[in-house]
């Protein structure tokens, strides 16, 4: 069934709306934040060496070189482009995704549909913008249906995304959703018990929460959310 120009206009009106809802209560969060005399940690971090910065652009250019002819996994008989990252390579905090979706597939850029959105929605609420952090996908191409990716497909990029880490070398690394933690806490999880907690990888501090999309999908939980990225705050911020 083709949607008529008005049901389309009315869907982009709805989405804007949602998002803007997210958004607002998660100013809201900050400033009552504020209010209670906590708005030290509700601070950007602090600027980096610029000449750190071009280095690890460098270093991570033939890492994309090889992503962008990868042949590990089928996926890349069925994707449009390679999603590699977008984002500040000197960047304090990376955020990493499960997979790119059938936007990122288009333009080739992580998180900029829907969920990416309000992810820079949530980066914005967080004092920071989208070009101060790194975000990319723990597997760089989309799976068929925007399905979860499969074991194998992580793992077959798993060394890409460890390289991106390792030069990146961040102070924090935000997974977005289970699979994202699982494909670096390296077990089994289940989202509502981890979300929020500390974790260690490679001598980085890993905080795992919602996916946007899943905050699109229930909304209720935005303030658990907040709760997670103030905690983000605070380590950067010290």
């Amino acid at each position: 069934m083709v949607n008529t120009r008005k049901e389309l206009t009315s869907s982009a009106g709805n989405t804007r709306k949602e998002l803007t809802s997210i958004a607002n209560d998660l100013k809201r969060y900050i400033e009552a934040e504020r209010a209670a005399g906590t708005a030290d940690i509700l601070s950007p971090a602090r600027p980096r060496a610029a000449a750190s910065d071009q280095k690890k652009a460098r270093l991570l250019e033939p890492v994309k070189k090889e992503v962008l002819s990868c042949r590990r996994c089928a996926l890349y008989k069925t994707k449009k482009n390679y999603v590699f990252s977008d984002g500040d390579p000197g960047a304090p905090l990376v955020f990493i995704g499960e997979a790119p979706g059938e936007d990122e597939d288009i333009q080739g850029v992580p998180f900029v549909g829907r969920a990416g959105q309000l992810l820079t929605k949530m980066i914005e609420a967080m004092g920071l913008r989208r070009q101060d952090v790194y975000i990319c996908n723990v597997i760089k191409c989309r799976p068929p249906n925007n399905r979860a990716p499969l074991p194998g497909e992580a793992a077959a990029c798993r060394d890409y995304l460890l390289s991106q880490i390792g030069i990146i070398s961040p102070k924090v690394i935000c997974c977005l959703g289970k699979h994202a933690a699982e494909a670096l806490l390296g077990t089994e999880v289940f989202i509502t018990k981890i979300r929020g907690k500390e974790f260690e990888f490679n001598g980085i501090t890993l905080i795992p929460t919602y996916h946007p999309a899943y905050l699109l999908r229930n909304p209720s939980a935005k303030k658990e959310v907040w709760q997670d990225l103030k905690k983000i705050i605070k380590i950067l911020s010290g």
